[in-house]
């Protein structure tokens, strides 16, 4: 069996067994009050929550299986190194920002999350695989942090995110790469924006009250709706604002993309698995998920592939 294909299956097995031991092992238990991790899983759900761990899974394959030979799929220790990194910084950062770590007062329903960078970056640098596992082993500690219990498939999500920012290395024409991810990354925003306005009065399912412990109370906000677009602008006006750094603009272009493929993946999943419709799953999950993530992607990204950048010079390479 050749080497590459050997490593993938060998890492998306390993995926696959802590997805499983987390959701059939560790989910059964209790959230004991104090205890440093919470792995609870709704074990009413559990098997539908596996099945969008496994189609996630085989997502990720089929895109490997159809560029197999692209380079982009070496596996080795140096990206076992990066996955460990990636993921531990994922989780952290996570928690740290959560809401309730430090509580940032808002007008808005809308959590900060800028640790959605870090599997963006992870992606965009140490390809496709290490963005993966950053994404969405990151996100399972970093939710067992928090102690709000998981949601296994916005795992995946999250490891879609980076995975799917890391896919630039699949294409020879950058510049080309990136108008295809403006066209598909615009018309999905002006869909799901479209869908908001024609949904307004649908709850957040995101939003969580920490005073009271209360989900999903509280309808959109106007810039929770909108956020989306206002994400899209800044993408690009840093994909054109660094035209004459393709590592910036390629970056955030495909963290975009990433994002909203990812939290779309994770929030359509609930239309089975909790029974949403259509538009609660959009208005109610994506867009409070997707759309600041977006403005977070157009600020920090950069900054941290920049940086990046710094260190390679600075080391010769």
């Amino acid at each position: 069996m050749d080497k590459k294909l050997t490593n993938v299956l060998v890492f998306l097995g390993v995926v696959l067994v802590f997805f499983a031991i987390v959701i059939y092992v560790l989910g059964k238990g209790e959230a004991q009050e104090g205890a440093l991790f919470n792995f609870s899983v709704d074990q009413a759900t559990v098997g539908l929550r596996f099945l969008f761990v496994v189609i996630g899974l085989l997502i990720a394959f089929a895109v490997y299986f159809f560029t197999k030979e692209n380079d982009a799929w070496e596996v080795g220790t140096r990206q076992v190194v990066w996955m460990a990194i990636g993921a531990a910084l994922y989780a952290v950062f996570s928690w740290l920002f959560n809401g309730t770590v430090f509580v940032v007062p808002s007008a808005s329903q809308v959590a900060l999350r800028p640790a959605i960078a870090i599997p963006m970056f992870f992606g965009y640098a140490f390809g496709p695989v290490v963005g993966f596992f950053s994404g969405a082993v990151g996100n399972i500690f970093g939710d067992a942090l928090t102690g709000f219990g998981l949601s296994p498939q916005w795992s995946v999500g999250n490891g879609l995110v980076g995975f799917i920012a890391g896919c630039w290395m699949l294409f020879k024409d950058r510049k080309q790469s990136m108008n295809t991810v403006l066209y598909i990354s615009g018309g999905l925003v002006l869909l799901t924006a479209i869908l908001y306005f024609l949904n307004r009065n649908l709850p957040n399912m995101l939003y969580f009250d920490v005073d009271n412990g209360i989900f999903g109370d509280a309808t959109i906000s106007v810039f929770a709706g909108l956020s989306i677009v206002i994400g899209f602008i800044l993408v690009l006006a840093v994909r054109f604002g660094f035209a004459s750094n393709e590592n910036v603009a390629t970056a955030v272009m495909w963290g975009m993309l990433g994002n909203i493929l990812g939290l779309l993946f994770a929030a359509l999943s609930d239309i089975w698995i909790n029974g949403y419709t259509l538009a609660a799953a959009i208005v109610g999950e994506f867009l409070p998920a997707a759309g600041p993530n977006l403005i977070f992607a157009a600020v920090l990204v950069p900054l941290l592939v920049g940086a990046y950048a710094s260190v390679q010079r600075q080391s010769g390479r």
